[in-house]
């Protein structure tokens, strides 16, 4: 299990890089030539942002990526709960690993009231971390006798 939580953090280093060279300093791609959902229920859902086409094909290549496993396992609820675990753990690690890389901004603006797509914090970190770092550790827990 340790191993493949490195590599959960190896792979989130990687993908916060890769995010950082395609937005730059402007976060939830804000500069970038991409479509953009305003107002309606999956803006409520996405705690204010919009939900950009950036970001909707990021995570269905994401979602697709971290299913690999399917095609060299059978399928089980166990399994499905180690990568959906997975996956959230790290968007929450790639969220975070883009301020601490990105040299536009650095832990220094990693608070309350510097980053607008952030809008809600409880504590020194933004509210939905919280909840899907619980989510994953739960969703992981219950996977970790998944056999792959």
């Amino acid at each position: 299990m340790i191993a493949f939580l490195v590599y959960l953090v190896a792979m989130a280093v990687v993908l916060a890089f890769w995010e950082i060279q395609i937005e730059s300093k402007d976060g939830w791609a804000e500069k970038l030539p991409c479509w953009r959902v305003k107002k309606g229920w999956i803006v409520r859902i996405l705690g204010g942002r919009p939900l950009t086409g950036y970001h909707f094909f990021m995570v269905v290549f994401l979602v697709a990526i971290i299913h690999l496993p399917v095609f060299f396992a059978s399928w089980s609820w166990q399994l499905e709960s180690l990568l959906i675990g997975s996956l959230i753990g790290l968007l929450v690690m790639e969220d975070f690993l883009w301020f601490v890389f990105n040299p536009h901004w650095g832990l220094r603006n990693f608070k309350r009231g510097k980053i607008w797509w952030h809008p809600t914090w409880w504590g020194p970190i933004p509210d939905f971390y919280w909840w899907f770092l619980i989510v994953a550790g739960l969703l992981i827990y219950f996977g970790k006798s998944a056999t792959v």
